[in-house]
């Protein structure tokens, strides 16, 4: 299993545990207690967790059941991207920084972007996760 996580670092716009954590604990610091923040920050997750039903399937399915569910995965990978964009350009227009949306990058300037923010939904639901315990 560690190598697992030692090849996924080494893949392009990686990013680590330690880095998600850190991106993670910035969006909430700067979200706080603003209670349209933290309904924003609740979209995020919610896109999140919908995505993350594909992408963890994706391994498991066959070539037509990739291809009957390629569209819908497609779309919650752009929700999600959207749901993120709302909550940075929201704490942006608070006077926060959100550099951390700066971290994860745009996907018109290196399309590695996109699976890097995948991977960031995804450290979001395992922390959703752990939550819910």
């Amino acid at each position: 299993m560690i190598s697992v996580y030692e090849d996924y670092l080494s893949l392009p716009m990686s990013l680590s545990m330690e880095e998600m954590a850190a991106l993670h604990r910035e969006m909430a610091d700067e979200a706080g207690t603003d209670s349209d923040a933290l309904e924003l920050y609740g979209e995020v997750v919610e896109a999140a967790t919908k995505y993350m039903r594909y992408r963890s399937s994706w391994l498991l399915w066959d070539r037509e059941q990739k291809a009957d569910n390629d569209a819908a995965r497609t779309s919650c990978h752009n929700m999600l991207i959207i749901k993120i964009n709302q909550l940075a350009r929201y704490l942006k227009m608070q006077g926060e920084a959100a550099a951390w949306r700066d971290v994860l990058g745009q996907e018109d300037e290196n399309p590695y972007c996109r699976k890097r923010i995948g991977d960031f939904a995804c450290y979001l639901v395992w922390v959703n996760s752990l939550l819910a315990r």
